[in-house]
């Protein structure tokens, strides 16, 4: 693993383009400006950003996509096994800000620095692809969660998809609004005040309903065939890994104060704590609480005073809105092997719940019906 060892060095402060290409190199010939204010955001803020990023709306449903397919006994171990080898990959990534005096503030810049032009574009169109697939998501949740509220305060609820278009538009006025990561300033304390809110209303319901039967009247048992409950399982990893990771750790680093490592490390210490703790302390809960029949959207499964639904839905709503807007030494032999050895994991893992991931999204395009209201 590369050593970092440029980051105490002094640089103009004009760094809000692509900066730190040396003299000769072959791999990019350009300069792209970033829209992002670079080296402006203390630790905390960020820290904030991802608590809050983290536990968005999407953890309602990690009961239902992590622990129904892998159970009790693999979805713990897998919950922290995995979630501790994407954090240390997170901590490792966050030197690679500094390389051999150069200084990346986007995946796409590294990996063209590495492998070349073509790897640049390859990384951006992922990149690009990753995030255009996460924001639909939140905006589909968004809706999702307005048509929840209406559906508690009438009986004739709207369809669908006019909540979606509402959270489209809604959506859109917030990115145009708040243009960058350093302008979400503004919104971190109310945003982290409605997480907070809604995760521990989440965590104190589904606690109840934890007492209110006892495990033998609930259903733990994983359904489906060999080859189902497989690819199954690899999906419910991949989900693990999504829920753990942002595709943005370069962009947002860029961003805070020097030390900018020892900052970014920090933030993701906050982020591997106190957030984790949410977010799988209602995936853990769900579960207890519900079995393998757990709904994917936790509130469905909540009895409560409709007060409460509004206000978990309004929550789920705003956060859907604002959440998702964001020269090396030669290492010694054990290292080489350590290194080599993530290396060849991540890719089988990739591959195995890349596979998983087509075969559920090949599953539910056969099912799905695009005027559907649920």
């Amino acid at each position: 693993m590369a050593t970092m060892e440029a980051e105490g060095k002094t640089e103009p402060s004009s760094l809000a383009i692509e900066e730190g290409r040396k003299e000769g190199d072959r791999n990019l010939d350009f300069v792209l400006p970033s829209a992002h204010t670079i080296g402006h955001d203390s630790w905390q803020q960020v820290g904030l950003m991802l608590v809050t990023s983290f536990n968005c709306g999407y953890i309602l449903s990690f009961s239902n996509l992590i622990l129904v397919p892998l159970g009790w006994t693999w979805g713990i171990i897998c919950l922290l096994v995995v979630g501790f080898y994407i954090a240390y990959g997170n901590w490792l990534l966050a030197a690679f800000h500094f390389v051999d005096g150069q200084r990346f503030i986007r995946y796409r810049d590294i990996m063209g620095s590495l492998y070349g032009r073509e790897m640049y574009y390859i990384t951006w169109a992922f990149q690009f692809l990753t995030l255009v697939l996460g924001n639909m998501g939140m905006i589909l949740l968004g809706g999702r969660a307005l048509k929840e509220i209406n559906s508690v305060l009438t009986e004739d609820p709207l369809r669908l998809q006019y909540y979606i278009i509402i959270t489209g538009v809604a959506y859109f006025l917030f990115a145009f609004l708040i243009p960058t990561m350093s302008d979400m300033k503004f919104c971190l304390g109310p945003s982290t005040i409605i997480t907070v809110a809604y995760v521990v209303i989440l965590l104190v319901l589904t606690g109840r309903d934890v007492g209110k039967r006892t495990n033998r009247e609930r259903d733990y048992e994983i359904h489906g065939s060999m080859v189902g409950k497989v690819f199954n399982g690899f999906g419910a990893i991949s989900a693990i890994v999504v829920c753990n990771t942002t595709g943005l750790l370069l962009e947002i680093q860029s961003t805070l104060r020097k030390p900018v490592v020892t900052n970014m490390r920090k933030a993701l210490s906050l982020q591997y704590t106190v957030g984790l703790i949410f977010y799988y302390g209602v995936s853990v809960l769900g579960y207890w609480a519900y079995g393998s029949t757990v709904s994917e959207y936790l509130p469905e499964e909540l009895n409560t005073a409709k007060w409460v639904k509004v206000l978990i839905n309004s929550a789920v709503f705003l956060q859907a809105i604002v959440s998702q807007h964001v020269k090396g030494k030669t290492a010694r032999t054990e290292q080489k092997l350590w290194h080599w050895f993530n290396v060849v994991f991540s890719s089988l893992l990739t591959v195995m719940t890349t596979i998983s991931a087509v075969r559920l999204i090949v599953h539910n395009v056969w099912k799905y019906n695009f005027f559907a209201d649920t």
